[in-house]
Order: C-alpha cells, then structure tokens, then sequence
C-alpha cells in the first residue's frame, strides 16, 4: 500500500457507496414526485367536489387538532376592524370585505376617502382560503358587534362580494325565513370585480396565496400556520365556475328591500406591469414585432378579459342593474400603482352610490326593518 493511504475501514465502505447511489436514485425520486403532483392535478380537476371536500375535512381536523394555533384570534389579523379615525361620523357606517388571498392592501385608498365624506368604516378580515359559505358564517359571527342603531353599507371585493351574498341571502335576510343573526340592518351592497359566476383565474390559487403572505404587511405577524390559518384552498374551488357553490347562491334570490349596485373593471390596454414585462423580453429576444403583436392580439379578447381576472359576463346578476364599467385591472379599481397616482376609479363611484343611498339623501331607497 503506498504510503500515506490508510485502509478503508468496514464502516467506511458502506457510507461511500450509499453516497454514490443518490446520483442515481434522484432522478427517480424526481419523476415519481412529478407522478404524484400530475396525478393528484388531473383528480382534481376532474373532481373539485370530493377536492373540496377532502379540503374542508383537513381544516377541520387541524382546528380540532390544534384549536390555539389554528384559532382566528392568534394573529391579531381576523375580525371586525374598526378604522376609528373620524371622531364625528354622520354619513353612516360601512364595513369593507376583501377577496382572496388580499394581502391587506387593497382599502388603502379607499379607506381615507370615505372618512373624508364622514363615514364610520369597518373592515372584515376572515379566513378567506376557507370555503365562502365558511368566510359567510364568520361574518354572522362579528355581525352583532355592529349595533342596530343605523344601517350597514357593505362594499366587497372580488370573492368578498359572494361572501356578502351569501351572508345576506343565507343568515340575515334568508327569503321566507326569520333573520338567523341580529345586529345592524344593511343599507346597500356594492360589489367591485365580483366573480358572481366564477373565475378562470381561481386556478392559480397558489400564487395569489404567495402574494398574501410575502407582502410586506406591517399589522399581520408573521406564523408558519397563518396560511393554514387561513383555510385549505376550498374557496378556490367555489370561485370556479358552475361550482356546487355558485349554483346554490345564484338560484338564492337577493334581498328585494337592499339596494345593489355592480362594479367591474374593463382591460383596454395592457396594465404598466405587463407592458414593462412584455418590452424586455422584446428587448431580450431582438423580437421588434412582439409588442404590435400584444396590441392586436389585445383588441381580439374584449369582454372575455374584462379585469384580467373576472370576465364581464361574471359580473351580471338578474336581481341588480347593469355593471358600471371604468378602465381598470382587478386590483386597479381600488389601488394606486405608485402613491403619486391618481385616485383609483371606482372610488368616486362608490362615492356617489353612498351619497345616493345615505338616509338622508332625497331619493334614498327604504330599507325593510327585521324582526
């Protein structure tokens, strides 16, 4: 043996020849992963009740498993939340819920705005990868904390607008049934970007859901089970059209006695986002041709697109007038881009509708009082 090499031992020899297996074996632990999450895909796909239901069972188990953890009260995010900064609000209360997956972004515009014409504004912070008749049940629970002694304008979201439907139409203004919870009456609903016959874009849950908890957000501490906190991903198959959900809630009628008004958003042009996106791959791939192209490809989508993620179509109800329509993405209707931006659409129209309905105002519609 020459000098210098030590024999190698009996323990040793194993080791080395289980380290030059896994060159081997990755590949295959690589394909079989790759099965399984192909599989389970097309299961899914092909089964979103059993989906859903295997979803709302292991949310259920981890609550039972873990009632502290998974307990809605551990993080200081879910709940009624009172933005009190108006000491002297005479126009009314409104209570804001927010859609899937929000980060907690999206009432930043609006919130400053309705307390400059007076209002009294809450937020709903709720579960909201929970199924929605789930996030529905935990609004009748905070309902009662918002006393009787003037109505509710409630304002939703994307999916937050089925939560509001399915909360009227289900607990406080069930059609033929007595009101299953007490509290504050509601003046009206405005719904912006409500998906109320579902969404493609529910499909790629997954990456709303890395927007939520990697956003920088000062109020919501940071936990590894605050996305299971937050549900098991069923609302994103109640998003999807024709799901079990939907069906249920649109052959619900509206209550006849509150006001209603849509919202939607129309893509007429990329957003800046996708423009910027869309000039440096041209840049990168010398394609001169590839930004005309995004413009005729753009003007053959139409209504299809609507707000990138709710086709205009989705947005119509029966029970309500026809969708005010402004120029917006999704998220635009509501959201500045850049803080020097100019105030976001929607805003001044959902102005006008509270002016409209305040109890005060000339023309307000009467509201039904609930025994």
């Amino acid at each position: 043996m020459p000098a210098g090499v030590t024999a190698m031992t009996h323990q040793e020899r194993p080791t080395r020849q289980r380290l030059r297996r896994w060159p081997r074996l990755l590949p295959l632990t690589l394909v079989i992963l790759a099965s399984t999450l192909s599989g389970w895909i097309w299961w899914a796909e092909h089964h979103p009740d059993k989906e859903r239901a295997l979803r709302v069972l292991a949310q259920q188990q981890l609550e039972a498993w873990l009632p502290d953890a998974m307990g809605t009260d551990q993080d200081g995010w879910h709940g009624l939340q009172h933005h009190g900064a108006n000491p002297h609000p005479s126009a009314g209360r409104v209570l804001l819920v927010h859609g899937l997956d929000e980060p907690g972004s999206i009432w930043d515009a609006l919130i400053p705005a309705l307390q400059s014409d007076a209002y009294d504004v809450w937020e709903l912070r709720y579960p909201n990868d929970q199924g929605i008749d789930r996030s529905a049940a935990f609004l009748a629970g905070e309902w009662p904390r918002l006393t009787a002694e003037s109505p509710v304008f409630l304002i939703g979201h994307s999916m937050g607008g089925l939560v509001i439907r399915d909360f009227l139409t289900r607990w406080r203004y069930p059609a033929g049934e007595a009101p299953r919870v007490a509290g504050a009456e509601v003046g009206g609903a405005i719904l912006v970007g409500t998906p109320n016959h579902g969404s493609e874009w529910a499909r790629l849950r997954i990456w709303l859901e890395l927007r939520e908890h990697f956003a920088l957000n000062e109020h919501r501490r940071f936990s590894l089970l605050a996305s299971l906190r937050d549900g098991t991903g069923a609302a994103k198959i109640d998003l999807r059209p024709d799901s079990e959900l939907l069906k249920h809630l649109n052959a619900r009628p509206w209550p006849a006695q509150i006001p209603l008004q849509l919202i939607g958003g129309r893509l007429v042009e990329p957003t800046r986002e996708m423009t910027d996106s869309l000039a440096a791959i041209a840049t990168h791939t010398g394609s001169k041709g590839l930004q005309e192209g995004l413009s005729d490809w753009w003007s053959t989508l139409g209504d299809d697109l609507g707000d990138g993620v709710v086709a205009l179509a989705s947005l119509r109800l029966p029970e309500a007038p026809p969708p005010i329509l402004v120029n917006a993405s999704h998220r635009g209707m509501l959201t500045r881009l850049m803080p020097s931006d100019a105030l976001p659409p929607a805003i001044p129209i959902i102005l006008e509708i509270l002016q409209q309905w305040r109890p005060d105002a000339p023309d307000a519609p009467e509201t039904a009082p609930v025994h």
